[in-house]
């Protein structure tokens, strides 16, 4: 054999074992916030879950035979680069399934894309309530999601409000300019108009703004007793502080972004002590949270975020799952799958019993979340008599 043809033919079965080798993997991808907002620890967290999940997948084999590997996008919260990244992952990384966003804005930006495409999104972080809705009545749709979701948290919200009659008796909404802020505005108007609850007065604030002391004056005029909060953590805590400096402090119903480490230092340890909020998730964990929580919890960038690390480790056990029912990479097989999903599923955050419909998309509702409260330091679980009396029945949408 001369010299050149042994190279020859080492060169074609090199090549030939690098391609057995990438056709034994599946790409999916995560689009979304890991460097720029306050959120971005969330999607940082989101991703080490993840990458906890594909491990354990691929040291049991794999899917269907196969390797997952994860493929990142840093949208840096804005929504042209999350587009920008959605068609990037679609087209050039061929992956087959996205997970993602961190931001609810950036979804609503690409979720047609995925539709067009047919690639199954499962949503982890972002909570905006119309992200997992159709782009037409009875459209195949291709959003789903395992994370909070604004209406069902503002519903539990508006339930407590509706029930505390002693405390609650004049109610006001305050919300960030962001998209985030006024689809968290819309949500609490039509459940306040469910409940009956009447709104006195309804304030709005920038996302960067650091005095609300403006809005909060035209409260404390307004008789205000009960404020419920739609923003982001340091703009809630800027809200605190500006309560401070007026020496109003009404009760404070927020969206779960208060659990956000950037809240926490903004408001100092006093006055993060305001807000009651919810979460999928407290401190005090289960065995099986606490075994992932040694895994990741030292990659966090706060353990508050722990809770984002659940998100993004059972949903790729619900994508896991979705392909071994479907025996099929294929987008719409997929999502034919996680729709009808015929075996319960045993996540980290709960057991996963037919979590998908073709008309329900959410793996998480009001029932699973946790009432919390920022206590020394620490994000315990929150009760009283209000909390407690509460039922699957009060949380009207």
């Amino acid at each position: 054999m001369s010299i050149p043809s042994f190279f020859k033919r080492a060169i074609l079965a090199a090549s030939l074992v690098a391609a057995a080798a990438a056709s034994a993997q599946v790409k999916v991808g995560y689009n979304g916030d890991l460097s720029a907002s306050p959120s971005a620890q969330s999607g940082q967290a989101a991703v080490l879950g993840m990458e906890a999940a594909i491990a354990d997948i691929n040291a049991n084999g794999g899917l269907l035979g196969k390797k997952l590997e994860l493929v990142t996008r840093d949208d840096t919260s804005a929504p042209p680069k999350s587009i920008q990244n959605m068609s990037e992952l679609i087209d050039s990384e061929k992956v087959a399934a996205v997970f993602g966003p961190t931001n609810s804005g950036n979804a609503m930006a690409w979720k047609h894309i995925a539709n067009q495409k047919k690639v199954p999104v499962i949503g982890n972080v972002s909570s905006g309530t119309d992200i997992t809705k159709p782009m037409s009545p009875g459209a195949d749709n291709y959003m789903f999601r395992v994370s909070m979701v604004d209406r069902e948290q503002i519903a539990a919200l508006m339930a407590y409000v509706k029930k505390n009659t002693e405390k609650s008796k004049v109610v006001g909404l305050m919300v960030e300019t962001t998209g985030y802020g006024q689809g968290g505005l819309k949500d609490m108007e039509e459940i306040a108009k469910l409940q009956d609850i009447k709104i006195a007065a309804t304030e709005k604030f920038g996302v960067g703004d650091t005095d609300m002391t403006s809005q909060l004056s035209k409260m404390k005029s307004a008789g205000v007793d009960t404020v419920v909060v739609w923003a982001q953590g340091t703009p809630i805590a800027q809200l605190v502080r500006s309560m401070e400096k007026i020496n109003y402090f009404p009760l404070v119903l927020s969206s779960w972004a208060a659990d956000n480490i950037t809240f926490y230092d903004a408001a100092g340890k006093t006055l993060a002590e305001k807000p009651i909020f919810m979460r999928t998730v407290s401190e005090s964990k289960t065995p099986a949270q606490q075994t992932l929580y040694d895994r990741v919890g030292a990659k966090l960038k706060a353990p508050g975020s722990f809770s984002f690390a659940l998100h993004g480790y059972d949903s790729i056990l619900l994508y896991a799952a979705a392909v071994k029912q479907a025996n099929s990479f294929d987008g719409n097989a997929v999502r034919l799958a996680l729709e009808d999903l015929k075996t319960p599923v045993q996540g980290v955050l709960k057991t996963y019993d037919k979590p998908f419909s073709k008309t329900k998309h959410e793996a998480l509702t009001a029932e699973d979340l946790v009432w919390i409260r920022w206590k020394d330091g620490k994000l315990l679980p929150y009760t009283d008599p209000i909390v407690s009396s509460l039922k699957t029945a009060d949380f009207k949408q």
